[in-house]
């Protein structure tokens, strides 16, 4: 009981840390680390060097890649790649669809792109159509605020499910894979909720919602889709050559694939694809977006790294095999990571702290869960991502960005957004479990 106590004790210091005493999330979990470790019975030196080395460890697998996607994400903000990407969609789709095609632009812009940036994006083109085809401007902002929140939880390079997937020793590209087949059916679901509000809302936009006139994409959608796939498609390469079974052989080739997919290599390719494909972005430019993904991904490799310090204490402590031997008889599962994750989210607000600190939780608890198989490590971090968009609401910056950038008042944004995010997270963890049952 009194292990159970101090764990409960330091996800209440994180919650409340980050919500009551507006401390950063990279202090909470270093002092929820800190706490656990010396109340379990630690010595202050074996507490330090937990954390020293989880901090180091986590870094040592995560931290380059973090800071590539988040280049390749930020060149994709400045340089129109993602309006090129929603133009190429409504091509295909036809304006009666339109909403449809905002919702499949989000999924794609969000898998190297923050939702939250995204969403700026492409708000003004939300309701430069909107008042085209008459349709609810609160559709256009549902189906690409669901969208973009898909794949931001469920694909890597978006910095959670990568940091996840480190954290728990999950293959990358079966988590890519597995991700984006979980992503299609959710993102689609945010769609139809999207349709629904919209036959009840009123046609008209909100007075204090401006519609600026759409430049025309100044790249093409070849170079703005360009760097996204290419890094998925080598990390996959890279999955399918290490198969045991050696579907590409053993000889040169294959080695030669496995060197190129490392998610390093991989995503150093998307970058300088992305940075040759610039939309003619002069090397003044290209300077000034590197340097600013660089401080985005400052933020997010600390708090990774402060997560894997966490973790590092819990396993050190012993709390995390103590209470996986006790769950093993409770047959939890995946609700587990799910419930946790949805726990830390409502609580907290942040769907990046709450996938690396459950991530972090989790890490220990996969042995006596019976979760050690790829497929398993992999569903265990959608599984978070899953539970880490149940539920955005009022603590949730997101939350804000899409009421205030689609002139939503709160009550709306609760029924369409905190809603929406709830039907995501639910659709997300029912395939996820239907999966586990096929494999």
């Amino acid at each position: 009981m009194i292990q159970i106590l101090l764990l409960l004790a330091s996800i209440a210091f994180i919650i409340l840390g980050t919500t009551r005493l507006k401390l950063h999330p990279f202090l909470t979990l270093l002092g929820a680390g800190v706490f656990l470790g010396l109340f379990s019975g630690l010595s202050g030196s074996d507490v330090l060097t937990a954390l020293s080395t989880g901090f180091g460890k986590t870094l040592a697998g995560i931290g380059i890649v973090i800071t590539l996607g988040s280049i390749i994400g930020t060149y994709l903000e400045k340089n129109g790649g993602a309006k090129a990407i929603a133009s190429a969609l409504l091509r295909a789709v036809g304006e009666k669809r339109s909403p449809l095609a905002i919702n499949l632009t989000g999924a794609i812009v969000s898998i190297p792109v923050f939702c939250d940036s995204g969403f700026v994006i492409l708000s003004t083109l939300n309701k430069a159509l909107s008042k085209k085809t008459g349709i609810p401007l609160i559709v256009f902002a549902i189906a690409l605020a669901t969208g973009l929140y898909t794949t931001h939880v469920f694909v890597p390079p978006t910095p959670g499910p990568l940091a996840a997937a480190a954290a728990l020793d999950a293959d990358l590209g079966l988590v890519m894979l597995l991700g984006i087949a979980v992503s299609i059916p959710v993102t689609l679901a945010g769609w139809l909720w999207a349709i629904r509000l919209g036959k009840q809302a009123d046609p008209n936009i909100p007075e204090q919602v401006i519609v600026e006139e759409e430049e025309a994409p100044s790249i093409s959608l070849l170079s703005a889709i360009g760097p996204i796939l290419l890094p998925i498609l080598l990390i996959a390469m890279k999955s399918l050559a290490d198969y045991p079974s050696h579907p590409l052989g053993e000889n040169g080739f294959s080695q030669f694939v496995s060197t190129i997919g490392h998610p390093v290599m991989a995503l150093f390719m998307g970058v300088i694809l992305a940075m040759t494909l610039g939309g003619g972005a002069v090397r003044e430019q290209r300077f000034e977006w590197v340097g600013e993904a660089l401080k985005s991904a400052g933020i997010i490799i600390l708090i990774t790294g402060a997560g894997g310090a966490f973790g590092s204490v819990l396993r050190a402590s012993g709390i995390a095999d103590f209470i996986g031997d006790n769950l093993v008889t409770w047959n939890l599962g995946l609700f587990l990571p799910f419930f946790l994750a949805a726990m830390l989210k409502t609580a907290q607000g942040s769907s990046t702290v709450s996938i690396i600190t459950t991530a972090a939780l989790m890490a220990s608890l996969l042995d006596p869960l019976g979760l050690t198989s790829p497929v398993s490590r992999a569903l265990v971090v959608l599984a978070i991502g899953a539970g880490a968009m149940t539920v955005s609401h009022v603590n949730d910056s997101y939350f804000w960005v899409v009421s205030q950038f689609s002139g939503l008042d709160t009550r709306a944004a609760l029924r369409g957004h905190t809603l929406g995010s709830l039907v995501l997270g639910v659709t997300g963890f029912t395939i996820i479990t239907l999966i586990s049952w096929i494999f």
